[in-house]
């Protein structure tokens, strides 16, 4: 197939497949037109890499899956680098999950000070007012 149709199969763009190329992620096969030319096991390391990318890893991080899947396994995750680079992931996002629960805990203790400083002033708050037109 073409570039385009893979792009399209991908639910990506040229360029996008250009640039891939240009970082090795993606074989780089001439027809004898000069056209680029692509199989569905180029189809393949493109679903693994956009994947990859929707959980949040850069594009050198797809790199171990993409090579684990040239090399002809089965699944871009079943090579030693692969599980590598998931164990680095997960340990930023624990780091991130924390960094988050303290922030968090840090704004709801802030709320928390400020409603009772608020209830402190105003006792109940102000009295309801109608704004239906009525006295």
């Amino acid at each position: 197939m073409r570039i385009g149709e893979l792009a399209a199969r991908a639910g990506t763009t040229t360029r996008t497949l250009r640039y891939y190329e240009s970082r090795g992620l993606l074989p780089a096969r001439r027809a004898g037109n000069g056209y680029r030319t692509y199989d569905e096991s180029d189809l393949r390391l493109l679903r693994q890499i956009r994947t990859l990318q929707d959980f949040g890893f850069d594009l050198e991080e797809t790199r171990p899956f993409v090579e684990c899947l040239r090399a002809g396994h089965p699944q871009g995750d079943s090579c030693p680098a692969s599980l590598a680079v998931y164990r680095r992931k997960l340990g930023e996002l624990d780091s991130l999950i924390g960094e988050l629960t303290t922030v968090r805990d840090t704004v709801a203790r802030q709320l928390a000070r400020a409603e009772l400083a608020a209830e402190a002033q105003a006792p109940g708050g102000p009295e309801p007012q109608c704004e239906l037109g009525g006295d």
